[in-house]
Protein backbone atom coordinates (compact mmCIF):
# COMPACT_ATOMS: atom_id res chain seq x y z
CA UNK A 1 0.00 0.00 0.00
CA UNK A 2 2.45 2.34 0.84
CA UNK A 3 4.68 1.94 -2.34
CA UNK A 4 1.58 2.36 -4.34
CA UNK A 5 1.32 5.86 -2.70
CA UNK A 6 4.51 6.63 -3.13
CA UNK A 7 4.87 5.19 -6.62
CA UNK A 8 1.54 7.37 -7.66
CA UNK A 9 3.15 10.44 -6.08
CA UNK A 10 6.27 10.28 -8.19
CA UNK A 11 4.13 10.29 -11.18
CA UNK A 12 2.09 13.34 -10.07
CA UNK A 13 5.37 15.51 -9.73
CA UNK A 14 6.69 14.18 -12.70
CA UNK A 15 3.90 14.89 -14.55
CA UNK A 16 3.66 18.41 -12.96
CA UNK A 17 6.63 19.52 -15.05
CA UNK A 18 5.16 18.57 -18.31
CA UNK A 19 3.58 21.47 -20.06
CA UNK A 20 2.13 21.71 -23.21
CA UNK A 21 4.21 24.24 -25.31
CA UNK A 22 6.39 27.27 -24.64
CA UNK A 23 3.53 29.80 -23.96
CA UNK A 24 2.17 27.43 -20.95
CA UNK A 25 5.31 27.04 -20.16
CA UNK A 26 6.15 30.49 -19.62
CA UNK A 27 2.77 31.23 -17.90
CA UNK A 28 3.40 33.11 -14.67
CA UNK A 29 7.48 33.67 -15.16
CA UNK A 30 8.27 36.72 -17.30
CA UNK A 31 8.59 40.40 -16.30
CA UNK A 32 10.21 43.61 -17.52
CA UNK A 33 13.57 44.19 -16.60
CA UNK A 34 14.40 40.11 -15.81
CA UNK A 35 17.75 38.26 -16.40
CA UNK A 36 17.42 35.56 -19.00
CA UNK A 37 19.96 32.84 -19.66
CA UNK A 38 19.72 31.38 -22.83
CA UNK A 39 22.08 27.99 -23.24
CA UNK A 40 23.31 26.97 -26.96
CA UNK A 41 26.22 27.57 -29.58
CA UNK A 42 25.54 29.57 -32.11
CA UNK A 43 22.57 27.98 -33.08
CA UNK A 44 23.32 25.01 -32.40
CA UNK A 45 21.23 24.24 -28.76
CA UNK A 46 19.12 27.49 -28.54
CA UNK A 47 15.81 27.45 -27.03
CA UNK A 48 13.81 28.81 -30.42
CA UNK A 49 10.70 28.47 -29.12
CA UNK A 50 10.86 29.56 -26.04
CA UNK A 51 12.58 32.73 -27.39
CA UNK A 52 9.72 33.34 -30.03
CA UNK A 53 7.32 33.19 -26.92
CA UNK A 54 9.68 35.60 -25.25
CA UNK A 55 9.47 37.99 -28.39
CA UNK A 56 5.40 37.72 -28.68
CA UNK A 57 5.03 38.05 -24.98
CA UNK A 58 6.56 42.15 -25.14
CA UNK A 59 8.87 42.17 -22.23
CA UNK A 60 11.57 44.72 -22.43
CA UNK A 61 14.50 46.10 -20.74
CA UNK A 62 16.09 42.68 -20.52
CA UNK A 63 19.40 41.12 -19.77
CA UNK A 64 20.48 38.04 -21.40
CA UNK A 65 23.22 36.05 -20.71
CA UNK A 66 24.56 34.18 -24.03
CA UNK A 67 27.07 33.31 -25.63
CA UNK A 68 26.38 35.21 -28.47
CA UNK A 69 22.86 36.27 -29.89
CA UNK A 70 21.89 34.38 -32.18
CA UNK A 71 21.98 35.46 -36.05
CA UNK A 72 20.02 38.34 -38.29
CA UNK A 73 16.24 37.46 -37.84
CA UNK A 74 16.74 33.84 -36.10
CA UNK A 75 17.00 33.38 -31.93
CA UNK A 76 18.36 35.76 -29.92
CA UNK A 77 18.73 38.10 -32.83
CA UNK A 78 14.37 38.70 -33.12
CA UNK A 79 14.71 40.15 -29.49
CA UNK A 80 17.10 42.42 -30.87
CA UNK A 81 14.86 43.25 -33.90
CA UNK A 82 12.47 44.06 -31.37
CA UNK A 83 14.50 46.36 -29.07
CA UNK A 84 13.36 43.59 -26.36
CA UNK A 85 16.91 43.26 -24.91
CA UNK A 86 19.00 46.12 -22.67
CA UNK A 87 21.49 44.33 -21.77
CA UNK A 88 24.32 41.59 -23.03
CA UNK A 89 26.17 39.23 -21.46
CA UNK A 90 28.16 37.10 -24.65
CA UNK A 91 31.56 36.37 -25.64
CA UNK A 92 30.93 36.88 -29.45
CA UNK A 93 29.37 39.58 -31.21
CA UNK A 94 30.80 39.33 -34.78
CA UNK A 95 27.77 36.44 -36.51
CA UNK A 96 25.19 39.19 -36.12
CA UNK A 97 25.03 42.27 -37.57
CA UNK A 98 22.43 44.28 -35.56
CA UNK A 99 24.15 43.26 -32.33
CA UNK A 100 26.82 44.73 -33.48
CA UNK A 101 25.06 47.89 -35.29
CA UNK A 102 23.22 48.78 -31.55
CA UNK A 103 26.27 48.01 -29.79
CA UNK A 104 28.49 50.32 -31.13
CA UNK A 105 25.52 52.78 -31.31
CA UNK A 106 25.18 52.69 -27.90
CA UNK A 107 21.76 50.97 -27.85
CA UNK A 108 23.15 48.23 -26.26
CA UNK A 109 24.74 47.54 -23.37
CA UNK A 110 27.49 44.77 -23.52
CA UNK A 111 29.57 43.08 -21.00
CA UNK A 112 32.85 40.90 -22.83
CA UNK A 113 33.11 37.59 -21.24
CA UNK A 114 35.32 34.78 -22.74
CA UNK A 115 33.79 32.05 -23.28
CA UNK A 116 35.47 29.52 -20.90
CA UNK A 117 34.97 32.33 -17.82
CA UNK A 118 31.12 32.84 -18.71
CA UNK A 119 30.46 28.98 -18.44
CA UNK A 120 32.22 28.99 -15.39
CA UNK A 121 31.25 31.84 -14.03
CA UNK A 122 27.40 30.69 -14.87
CA UNK A 123 28.80 27.16 -13.28
CA UNK A 124 29.39 29.02 -10.21
CA UNK A 125 26.33 30.77 -10.03
CA UNK A 126 24.98 27.17 -10.02
CA UNK A 127 26.91 26.03 -7.34
CA UNK A 128 26.74 28.90 -4.83
CA UNK A 129 30.38 29.95 -5.81
CA UNK A 130 30.13 33.81 -5.56
CA UNK A 131 33.06 34.28 -7.71
CA UNK A 132 36.68 32.70 -8.49
CA UNK A 133 40.02 34.12 -10.05
CA UNK A 134 41.32 33.54 -13.24
CA UNK A 135 44.25 34.93 -15.72
CA UNK A 136 41.65 35.14 -18.45
CA UNK A 137 41.41 38.38 -19.30
CA UNK A 138 44.12 40.20 -17.72
CA UNK A 139 45.43 43.38 -19.83
CA UNK A 140 42.61 43.55 -21.33
CA UNK A 141 39.05 45.40 -21.45
CA UNK A 142 37.66 42.36 -19.66
CA UNK A 143 40.06 43.31 -16.90
CA UNK A 144 38.11 47.12 -16.69
CA UNK A 145 36.58 48.08 -13.36
CA UNK A 146 37.45 44.48 -11.56
CA UNK A 147 39.69 43.28 -9.04
CA UNK A 148 43.32 42.21 -9.52
CA UNK A 149 45.44 39.98 -7.26
CA UNK A 150 48.52 38.53 -7.54
CA UNK A 151 49.01 35.28 -6.10
CA UNK A 152 52.42 33.56 -6.45
CA UNK A 153 53.53 36.57 -8.63
CA UNK A 154 51.08 36.39 -11.29
CA UNK A 155 47.90 38.18 -11.92
CA UNK A 156 44.62 36.98 -11.43
CA UNK A 157 40.95 38.80 -11.69
CA UNK A 158 38.00 38.11 -9.76
CA UNK A 159 35.15 36.79 -11.74
CA UNK A 160 31.64 36.98 -10.13
CA UNK A 161 29.09 33.99 -10.56
CA UNK A 162 26.13 34.77 -12.71
CA UNK A 163 22.68 33.82 -11.97
CA UNK A 164 19.21 34.59 -13.69
CA UNK A 165 15.79 34.29 -13.32
CA UNK A 166 15.62 32.20 -15.82
CA UNK A 167 16.86 29.83 -17.97
CA UNK A 168 15.93 28.94 -21.35
CA UNK A 169 17.52 25.59 -22.58
CA UNK A 170 17.04 22.40 -25.41
CA UNK A 171 17.96 19.27 -25.09
CA UNK A 172 17.67 16.19 -27.17
CA UNK A 173 15.43 14.33 -24.73
CA UNK A 174 14.10 14.26 -21.96
CA UNK A 175 11.67 11.97 -19.64
CA UNK A 176 8.89 13.14 -17.26
CA UNK A 177 10.83 13.70 -14.47
CA UNK A 178 13.36 16.54 -16.10
CA UNK A 179 16.14 14.69 -16.72
CA UNK A 180 17.86 15.59 -19.47
CA UNK A 181 20.19 14.31 -22.19
CA UNK A 182 22.27 16.36 -25.11
CA UNK A 183 23.25 16.20 -27.90
CA UNK A 184 26.80 16.68 -29.23
CA UNK A 185 27.31 20.73 -29.71
CA UNK A 186 24.13 21.52 -28.52
CA UNK A 187 24.69 20.50 -24.73
CA UNK A 188 27.68 23.56 -24.58
CA UNK A 189 26.31 26.18 -21.75
CA UNK A 190 23.03 24.50 -21.25
CA UNK A 191 23.78 22.56 -18.07
CA UNK A 192 25.57 25.42 -16.66
CA UNK A 193 22.52 27.56 -17.34
CA UNK A 194 20.01 25.45 -15.90
CA UNK A 195 21.58 25.48 -12.81
CA UNK A 196 22.46 28.78 -12.35
CA UNK A 197 18.75 29.70 -13.55
CA UNK A 198 16.08 30.20 -10.65
CA UNK A 199 13.40 28.99 -12.94
CA UNK A 200 14.49 26.57 -15.81
CA UNK A 201 12.26 26.02 -18.69
CA UNK A 202 13.05 23.35 -21.42
CA UNK A 203 12.01 22.79 -24.90
CA UNK A 204 13.44 18.99 -26.08
CA UNK A 205 12.43 17.32 -29.45
CA UNK A 206 11.70 14.22 -27.73
CA UNK A 207 9.72 13.25 -24.81
CA UNK A 208 9.90 9.87 -23.00
CA UNK A 209 8.28 8.26 -20.46
CA UNK A 210 10.26 8.11 -16.75
CA UNK A 211 12.95 4.95 -16.78
CA UNK A 212 13.23 5.27 -20.47
CA UNK A 213 16.51 7.30 -20.45
CA UNK A 214 19.73 5.32 -18.93
CA UNK A 215 20.62 6.96 -16.04
CA UNK A 216 24.29 6.88 -17.48
CA UNK A 217 23.51 8.55 -20.34
CA UNK A 218 21.93 11.57 -18.43
CA UNK A 219 23.80 15.00 -18.50
CA UNK A 220 21.15 17.08 -16.24
CA UNK A 221 19.17 15.82 -13.65
CA UNK A 222 15.86 16.49 -13.32
CA UNK A 223 16.08 18.44 -9.92
CA UNK A 224 17.54 21.32 -12.27
CA UNK A 225 14.55 21.25 -14.06
CA UNK A 226 11.27 23.04 -13.52
CA UNK A 227 9.24 22.78 -16.70
CA UNK A 228 9.26 20.85 -19.80
CA UNK A 229 7.66 20.71 -23.43
CA UNK A 230 8.01 19.21 -26.69
CA UNK A 231 8.79 22.14 -28.72
CA UNK A 232 7.78 22.35 -32.74
CA UNK A 233 11.34 22.35 -35.16
CA UNK A 234 10.83 23.30 -38.65
CA UNK A 235 14.29 22.94 -39.62
CA UNK A 236 17.92 22.70 -38.24
CA UNK A 237 19.81 25.75 -38.80
CA UNK A 238 23.04 26.31 -40.01
CA UNK A 239 24.97 29.51 -39.51
CA UNK A 240 27.24 29.46 -42.90
CA UNK A 241 27.44 27.43 -45.50
CA UNK A 242 30.92 26.91 -47.67
CA UNK A 243 30.44 25.45 -51.12
CA UNK A 244 33.29 23.85 -53.26
CA UNK A 245 33.48 24.40 -56.88
CA UNK A 246 34.30 20.92 -58.40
Amino acid sequence: MICSLLNINKKIMSLNKIFENASHALDGILFDGMTILSGGFGVSGIAENLTEEIKNSKVKELTVVSNNCGIDGYGLGTLLQTRQIKKMISSYVGENKLFEEQYLNGDLELEFSPQGTLAERCRAGGSGIPAFYTKTGIGTIVAEGKEIKSIDGVEYLLEKAIKGDLAIIKAWKADYSGNLVFRKTARNFNPPMAKAGKICVVEVEELVKTGDLDPDHIHLPGIYVDRVFQGKYLEKKIEFITLREE
